[in-house]
């Protein structure tokens, strides 16, 4: 059965005093939600992992890092591996975000590698893929996804991959107010979910959770969550606000 979660992205955003009200004003505002069938997860920078995880640990949501090295230790100045995360009780790191292909040239091959260390070390992955406005105009985009997919992922166990998270981000959607439509969210999460089922079989592609990462708020969040497909939301900017942010977790 596949788990209905909820994830937020800071990416680089917050001073430390900011991270630590906006933490603590998550942890207080699921207080008050009865969310035992959703799993909340917050994705802060690096800086900002150890005060999350403490505050996670007696809080009702879990904790994730927003990158991971695809290489396992050695000298790689400025890079975090696998193995720190584990030692630090990180159970979530979002793998391939858009901002990381297009501003750091990640290739599918480097997403497979760190999706590699993350499973050694007992990590769950929360994969994305999505497609450019160019993409998707010229009729390019299921390609786009499927190679993203199937270079990214294909190399895992089946029991790998039924622990793998996969997030569906339109990158032309993301930071830009637009957003994709219900109907669109689920053409392609269901697209997403027929290619897992070709590889390893209908009962791994109905228990592996699609997230919707896109401009999801407050305002779309219940309708695109009562797709089919679409098992919850990777949320960027709505997450730094915590009412916003539990609000969403709420919208199943």
């Amino acid at each position: 059965m596949r788990r209905r979660i909820v994830a937020g992205n800071w990416k680089m955003n917050l001073v430390f005093s900011e991270a630590d009200d906006l933490v603590n004003g998550i942890a207080q505002a699921l207080i008050e939600c009865d969310l035992d069938d959703v799993e909340v997860v917050i994705c802060p920078p690096f800086p900002y992992l150890e005060l999350t995880s403490d505050i996670g640990e007696e809080s009702d949501f879990s904790v994730g890092a927003q990158n991971v090295s695809k290489f396992d230790n050695g000298a790689y100045t400025g890079e975090i591996s696998a193995k720190m995360l584990e030692d630090m009780n990180i159970y979530y790191c979002i793998v391939g975000h858009s901002e990381r292909r297009k501003y750091f040239n990640e290739t599918n091959e480097d997403i497979a590698e760190k999706v590699k260390r993350l499973f050694e070390v007992d990590i769950t992955p929360i994969v994305c893929v999505g497609e450019s406005l160019e993409q998707r105009e010229s009729g390019n985009h299921f390609g786009i996804i499927k190679k993203q997919v199937v270079e990214g992922l294909f190399h895992l166990s089946n029991e790998q991959m039924e622990n793998v998270i996969i997030a569906y981000e339109p990158i032309w959607a993301i930071g830009t107010g637009r957003t994709a439509t219900s109907q669109q969210a689920q053409e392609i999460h269901s697209f997403i979910r027929g290619l897992v089922a070709e590889k390893y079989g209908k009962q791994t592609a109905d228990n592996i959770s699609i997230l919707y990462g896109g401009s999801c708020n407050t305002q779309n969040a219940k309708e695109l969550f009562a797709m089919p497909d679409v098992d919850g939301g990777l949320i960027g900017g709505a997450s730094l606000k915590a009412d916003d942010f539990v609000k969403i977790a709420t919208s199943f």
